[in-house]
């Protein structure tokens, strides 16, 4: 497995740390390995039967699944450690966080006030934190996304940025890039004739995703939203850190203050699923008035495993996340019809289709291929 790339605004982790975090991460590569297999064994051999002497019928639905395997030892015993393997994730990258946290706060701050930047960052006090955000620790990160401390906050941002690389057992890359750096290539080997003179990164968290079409995209002007001050302030000071040049800025992908078709491209990565039934067509409806004519819309979402699945019993986890691990949202998504929605926010019949791509650029990373699943539209 591949080192985190040590960034300039990346928390940095003592000896000790660094020796917790990788047992953090070893202790998911082994769960997942070595101990989530044993639910489908436990399903076939016990759970399975049981329900059909029961009830005469074999379980047909998820949710049928999920609540007989609840009351299984063995899928008791997976949870419980699937969540401590969670929670030791955010204790362990939080202590070496909060330990840094000064001097990245003022390395940050420094960053802002200069008068030669190579991008731009802008914060506005008085956005409403939507109730899907502002109500829920996303991914059971304490405090979520948004807590805003202090006028020049950025702990939220980086303490994401340093435990993502954890959460992902580092099969996003060094940079955590891997889902900007996917979608890139899936529109350059689509679509080879295709060059976007803007693009937007619609919730981007600490920006990791961003800065991949600064790369692909050279000539491109990247902006990238999130609703967390905190996100952006980081974003900001870690790309200027990396030499790239983006404009942040706090806004709600349901409504921005951008013109009307000032994106030829507009991206997200993982950020449907932490919305909601109302949010979701707002952001189509607003990703299509962003769009030039002829622009693409392609946004990423979990792994396609879970949309192209068909087995029931595969498709509990949607059910875990969003009962232990802070994700309400992400069993309704995947039942959502996206190229519908897609349409009825205004894009052409026979335009939308949904899609997935491979990793695209994780070879370092030392992990199985990624397969991202993408809703691909043209204005």
């Amino acid at each position: 497995m591949s080192s985190q790339l040590q960034h300039p605004m990346l928390p940095s982790a003592s000896h000790d740390e660094d020796a917790r975090q990788s047992f953090v991460r070893s202790f998911k590569i082994h769960l997942f390995g070595e101990i989530t297999p044993g639910n489908r064994q436990v399903y076939d051999g016990e759970v399975k039967p049981k329900y059909k002497r029961e009830h005469n019928r074999e379980p047909e639905t998820r949710r049928e699944i999920w609540k007989e395997m609840l009351q299984n030892p063995y899928y008791q015993m997976y949870s419980s450690l699937k969540r401590t393997q969670q929670e030791l994730m955010w204790d362990s990258s939080g202590t070496t966080t909060r330990r840094t946290y000064d001097g990245l706060r003022k390395k940050a701050s420094k960053i802002r006030s200069a008068k030669k930047k190579l991008g731009s960052v802008r914060t506005d006090p008085n956005l409403e934190i939507p109730r899907y955000n502002a109500l829920v620790d996303i991914h059971i990160m304490p405090g979520g996304y948004h807590t805003d401390d202090a006028h020049d906050d950025i702990f939220a941002g980086a303490w994401y940025d340093h435990a993502v690389y954890s959460y992902a057992t580092g099969a996003l890359g060094p940079k955590n890039d891997d889902m900007g750096h996917t979608v890139a290539k899936y529109v350059k080997d689509n679509y080879p004739d295709f060059k976007p003179k803007r693009i937007l990164d619609m919730g981007c968290a600490a920006g990791q995703s961003t800065l991949a079409y600064c790369e692909a995209f050279p000539d491109a002007e990247v902006y990238a939203i999130d609703l967390g001050a905190p996100m952006i302030r980081y974003a900001h000071a870690r790309a200027e850190g990396l030499g790239e040049s983006v404009h942040f800025s706090q806004q709600s992908a349901e409504h921005t203050d951008f013109s009307d078709g000032y994106f030829d491209l507009i991206v997200s990565h993982i950020m449907f699923h932490e919305t909601s039934n109302k949010a979701v067509p707002n952001i189509l409806r607003e990703t299509h008035r962003l769009l030039s004519k002829g622009g693409r819309m392609v946004h990423s979402e979990v792994p396609a495993f879970f949309k192209y699945n068909t087995d029931p019993f595969n498709q509990i986890g949607l059910e875990w996340e969003a009962h232990f691990n802070a994700e309400p949202f992400m069993p309704t998504l995947y039942a959502m019809d996206m190229v519908e929605k897609s349409e009825a926010a205004g894009f052409k019949k026979g335009s939308v289709k949904d899609t997935f791509a491979s990793s695209g650029k994780n070879e370092d990373s030392g992990q199985i291929t990624i397969n991202w699943y993408l809703l691909d539209g043209e204005k």
